[in-house]
Formats: C-alpha cells, sequence, structure tokens
C-alpha cells in the first residue's frame, strides 16, 4: 500500500506598509518565491516555499508573516 503525504499550504502575508523594498527578502530565498513590484516585496512563487524562514529573519522591517516560522 502507497502511502501519500500532503504538505500543508503555506501563507505568507507582506505588510505593505511596513516593507521598505530592501530585498532581502529575495536575495535570501533559496527557491525564488519572492520579487519586488514597484518597490514592495510580493511572494508570486508561493508553491515553491521550502519552509526555511530565511526570509522571515532576514527582513529589516519584520514585515513578513510566514505560516510556517
Amino acid at each position: 500500500m502507497a502511502v501519500k503525504t500532503y504538505r500543508a499550504a503555506v501563507t505568507i502575508k507582506i505588510d505593505h506598509d511596513e516593507c521598505i523594498g530592501a530585498g532581502e527578502c529575495v536575495n535570501v530565498c533559496p527557491s525564488d518565491v519572492y520579487e519586488l513590484v514597484n518597490g514592495k516585496s510580493t511572494a508570486p512563487r508561493v508553491e515553491d516555499c521550502v519552509e526555511c524562514c530565511a526570509c522571515v529573519e532576514a527582513c529589516p522591517t519584520k514585515a513578513i508573516e510566514h505560516s510556517s516560522c
């Protein structure tokens, strides 16, 4: 019998009032989840997240809220 495992959905919230567009999340993310759009961080590829939490730790204004961190 095969056993399937399912990864829970990851949610990432970025507070654009707090985000200063430093790009640290873009620089540290090993899965290229983030990109800067109009000077603010976005997470268009959240499904590629490996849940390492590097983005949360790197954000200088703590604007990223991650469901796994």
